[in-house]
């Protein structure tokens, strides 16, 4: 029981998130995904029940609200063991949540039960949420996801943009990409088209960085993660997109460690070439000695696309972070 609350951890979307782990073990969700680092699905499910009486989220959350400074922390966010839109407690615990504190609250959703409107009332009480869309095609999304046989990915979409018309909060998406499942040029697209009608304030394009459910699944390389990129900001806009692919860094500015700090840069965003020398040469004599010193080393890689080039962190330096 006392694993419902825990943290705080970091997180680049959330800060310093608080955690709230409102379905207990074993894993109840409404997606199997092929890439998930808790495994596979025990219990598939879409039915919505009772999980924790919130009194035991209430002593729990004020124990650990007790034991550190609420000043430090930038969000409680709902990021459970399944899908946290299962439990149909959830208004409740958010409510309680907010008179034990003023902190934002996130929750992390695969966005399968938006369609329903109880489930859409919910999601209305929370500071940010943030959405799942992993394929824009049928064939893609069973395959990549691993639905419940009820779902409909149609029905999903639509539930999201009715919900995003409503919402007066946060709204984020974030993309998995698989090689050779989501990861053709075609699908890509087709995603971004998605967003852009739902239009969220941040879309993040990410890879799996832990081991997967399925030991077959492999992140996309570079040179897709750059077009991934361009093809999102195309659809989105530039400064609504990031990569989302491991370390948690520190920001946009080059400061005293540059090769940290370019590092930091390119896990979010493929930085083009002409761009990198430009900041790189405010702080550094030799701008063209350290990125090819990074280049060398294998920490970053050249990427051309559409006659730019742009510097992207390597792959495997990813995954090891």
């Amino acid at each position: 029981m006392a694993d419902i609350v825990f943290g705080p951890v970091p997180s680049r979307r959330l800060g310093r998130s608080l955690g709230i782990n409102n379905i207990p073990p074993p894993k109840r969700c409404s997606y199997s995904c092929i890439y998930c680092q808790l495994g596979g699905t025990k219990i598939l499910t879409i039915e919505r029940r009772q999980f924790y009486d919130t009194r035991i989220l209430r002593k729990a959350l004020s124990k650990k609200l007790s034991e550190v400074n609420e000043d430090d922390l930038d969000y409680i966010t709902f990021v459970p063991d399944g899908e946290p839109t299962l439990d149909r407690s959830l208004s409740e615990h958010v409510k309680t949540i907010r008179e034990l504190s003023d902190k934002p609250i996130a929750i992390l959703t695969n966005s399968t039960l938006i369609s329903v409107e109880d489930v859409r009332r919910d999601l209305m009480e929370f500071d940010l949420v943030s959405i799942k869309l992993d394929a824009a095609s049928e064939e893609i999304w069973r395959k990549i996801n691993r639905p419940h046989s009820s779902l409909n990915l149609r029905e999903i979409l639509d539930g999201v943009k009715i919900f995003r018309r409503e919402f007066p909060g946060k709204l984020i998406s974030e993309t998995m990409l698989i090689d050779g499942v989501n990861s053709e040029r075609s699908e890509i697209k087709r995603i971004a088209d998605e967003l852009s009608k739902i239009d969220p304030d941040k879309a993040y394009i990410a890879i799996p960085t832990r081991p997967p459910a399925e030991n077959w699944v492999k992140p996309v390389d570079e040179e897709k993660l750059v077009e991934s990129y361009e093809i999102f900001s195309e659809s989105l806009g530039r400064d609504r997109v990031e990569l989302l692919i491991g370390y948690e860094g520190a920001g946009f500015k080059i400061g005293r460690d540059p090769v940290r700090d370019l590092l930091s840069i390119a896990t979010i965003h493929p930085i083009r070439l002409d761009y990198a020398h430009q900041i790189l040469s405010k702080s550094i004599h030799d701008p063209d000695e350290l990125i090819e010193r990074l280049v060398n080393s294998g920490e970053m890689k050249l990427v051309k696309y559409r006659g730019r080039t742009f510097l992207v962190r390597r792959r495997r330096e990813i995954c090891e972070d």
